[in-house]
């Protein structure tokens, strides 16, 4: 247990220490006073550390229902309960523990370590594996003939064409530790066009993966403002390969940064988080038959309707974003397919074959 108040450490420190704290057993509960008494012991700032200590119970809460899938914190009154006039109290379920590794948890790390072998960074990579090779350590035998474990002879992963990039331990450390506290981050930026690397305070949101690159997306320093569109202009994505230095700066991102509309899950929706020319647009596509197979497999969207026209081709319909990698992918389709709307859209696709075709005619 630690010698200094709880609130003198930093958040994911603090998160650890509660639940080593909380009790395991519901007749022994205790209430937010009764916690404060570990918490934090100066006066002059007993009610900031109060809200302090019910994010840090309500970020617990989240992490364990998130990541380990398990209502293990457990409130009286229930969660979703109103508890005007009452005493909340808390406690941990006496079954759960982050230390039980199970079948399902080694079959998830062995998975994780054969889909994701040349896709994550090779740092990220080294971890998975150091996890695993810890687990198998612990129980090889038991693991190794278990139904699960016997998976492992049945799983191959086959290079990808283009490697994911190398990472800076110390950049993705510093990014972890920024998004964790909810810090500032000033970053140095190598744009891939630019000669010189750019300084940048940035409030950062979380990390974005498209195919087998990492991005950072947040937000440059701006005042708060009533409309959300104003505040969208300063957002930004920076490929983390790209950042050659990071630092926390120890002062907290602004409140509005964490409003629902500048979630993960918003700013995807809005279509903020890779390259974008619009929202939303209705595709019409043109598709010869036998290639149109995989898009009954893998469909472009929830909504996608394929109608066959004749033996030779299908026309699919999709309400989809009209990202940069929607570009890259219909190019990729060439001959097989044709963009019939938007207009503006078939106008881009073409002229990228048509610049690829110039210069496959000069050589």
């Amino acid at each position: 247990m630690p010698n200094h108040p709880i609130a003198s450490y930093t958040k994911s420190e603090r998160l650890f220490i509660l639940y080593q704290r909380l009790p395991r057993d519901k007749a022994k509960a205790v209430s937010l006073t009764e916690l404060m008494s570990a918490y934090g012991d100066n006066p002059d700032c007993f009610a900031s550390e109060r809200k302090n200590l019910e994010n840090d119970l309500t970020s617990l809460k989240n992490i364990f229902d998130n990541i380990f899938h398990n209502d293990a914190l457990v409130r009286v009154p229930a969660w979703e309960q109103n508890i005007n006039g009452q005493t909340a109290r808390f406690y941990i379920e006496p079954s759960f523990s982050i230390d039980v590794v199970s079948e399902q948890t080694v079959f998830f790390w062995e998975m994780l370590s054969n889909y994701t072998a040349n896709y994550l960074p090779v740092s990220m990579q080294q971890i998975i594996s150091a996890k695993l090779s810890q687990i198998k350590r612990q129980d090889q035998y038991v693991f190794a003939n278990s139904s699960l474990g016997q998976w492992q002879l049945h799983l191959i992963t086959l290079p990808s064409i283009v490697q994911a990039p190398t990472l800076d331990s110390e950049v993705l450390t510093s990014i972890h530790k920024a998004l964790l506290e909810n810090r500032q981050l000033h970053i140095r930026y190598q744009k891939k066009w630019d000669d010189n690397a750019s300084e940048k305070l940035i409030y950062p949101c979380g990390l974005v993966f498209i195919d087998n690159m990492m991005y950072l997306t947040g937000f440059y320093p701006v005042n708060d403002h009533i409309d959300d569109k104003e505040l969208l202009k300063a957002h930004r994505n920076f490929a983390v390969n790209r950042i050659t230095q990071a630092s926390v700066i120890n002062k907290p991102i602004p409140d509005w940064v964490g409003r629902d509309a500048f979630s993960l899950k918003s700013l995807h929706e809005l279509g903020r988080l890779e390259p974008t020319d619009d929202t939303q647009i209705k595709l019409i596509l043109k598709v010869q038959t036998y290639a149109c197979q995989h898009l009954y497999e893998r469909p472009l969207s929830i909504g996608q309707q394929i109608t066959i026209i004749d033996d030779t081709w299908n026309q699919v319909s999709a309400t989809v974003a009209n990202t940069t990698r929607l570009q890259d992918w219909l190019v990729s389709m060439s001959q097989l397919s044709v963009v019939i709307e938007p207009l503006e859209l078939k106008a881009v696709i073409l002229e990228r074959l048509e610049s690829g075709m110039q210069l496959y005619n000069r050589n």
